[in-house]
């Protein structure tokens, strides 16, 4: 059984990728949305860190896609956060 909560605080340190989180039976759509929301703003961020210089690169942006994907695939057309910042 996955921590749920930890899961929506750190889905990477939970699921291996996100259709991990899409194939767990045990998470409702609702939380498999806002876990996968989650790890979108994480990548994010982390592409915003190593944009400026804060980190060794550790991404390529594949992992961001996938969770889009994956976001689309559970119905979510698209991810606005109000707000014009370089994390969407």
């Amino acid at each position: 059984m996955v921590d749920i909560e930890l899961a929506k605080v750190n889905p990477a340190g939970v699921y291996k990728r996100p259709k991990d989180v899409l194939n767990d039976a045990s998470l409702t759509r609702e939380q498999k949305i806002d876990i996968l929301r989650r790890w979108a703003y994480d990548e994010r961020e982390l592409a915003v860190a190593e944009e400026e210089n804060m980190l060794t690169p550790v991404s390529n942006g594949t992992i961001l896609d996938e969770v889009l994907e994956s976001l689309l695939k559970l119905g979510v057309k698209h991810e606005d956060s109000g707000a014009p910042t370089k994390q969407g």
